[in-house]
């Protein structure tokens, strides 16, 4: 499957020359003249990928993506910008960045750059299912069911279901589910995960009635 990569840059011209070459190379892309309505594509789509410029009108790009990441949206970024001092390359890692590209810049290094973040983040899921009282996760398709009826989640919500199915027998804290699901836990926050498991529990189980998730309070959470 092709990856789909979502690109954030003010600079009309540039950012049709952005979608152009990526998509010749087999990519899927979707640009943004601003940030908008990039939240809502990346809790809907399946994003593998965000090219994020940082001067932005209404917002700086790198603030944005710390927002992402304090709501527990994991997408990759790299950082294409005309910010080229060292103490802006520090603030974009800081600040949630995977990788950093200063303009103006070579179109093949930002391709190397883009294969070499896909190869480093996929996630490879095995085919085949997983069950736990009324729930379905087809692996193959990232699929989820609930009492027979489809719910939309994000990848990183699947991707967390998953991982308390796998270990349904266990309490798993927020060290190892930063560990496991965010693959980072140095540059994210307790709170990523709270937030992240708190809209989970809002679409499995809206009407509060099943307690699918369960928080253990100074520890972490189990399914129940």
């Amino acid at each position: 499957m092709s990856a789909n990569i979502v690109i954030v840059e003010d600079e009309e011209d540039l950012l049709e020359l952005l979608e152009y070459t990526l998509q010749k190379e087999g990519y899927e892309t979707i640009g943004f003249l601003n940030t908008k309505t990039v939240v809502q594509i990346l809790e809907e789509e399946e994003i593998d990928l965000l090219i994020m410029d940082r001067n932005l009108p209404g917002v700086e790009g790198s603030e944005f993506v710390s927002e992402l990441r304090n709501d527990g949206i994991d997408v990759p970024v790299i950082f294409l910008s005309a910010k080229d001092k060292d103490e802006d390359v520090e603030e974009g890692f800081v600040r949630g960045g995977d990788d950093y590209l200063t303009k103006p810049f070579n179109m093949k290094e930002l391709l190397l750059r883009v294969k070499s973040i896909l190869k480093r983040t996929s996630k490879k899921v095995s085919e085949g299912k997983l069950s736990y009282r009324d729930m379905v996760l087809d692996k193959s398709t990232r699929e989820l069911k609930v009492d027979g009826k489809n719910v939309e989640v994000t990848k990183l919500e699947f991707d967390l279901l998953c991982e308390f199915i796998t270990n349904k027998n266990s309490v798993l804290d927020r060290d190892y589910l930063l560990e496991n699901v965010w693959q980072d836990s140095q540059n994210y926050q307790y709170k990523t995960v709270n937030v992240a498991i708190n809209r989970l529990k809002e679409k499995i189980d809206p009407d509060k009635t099943k307690d699918y998730i369960q928080t253990v309070r100074g520890v972490g959470y189990k399914l129940c």
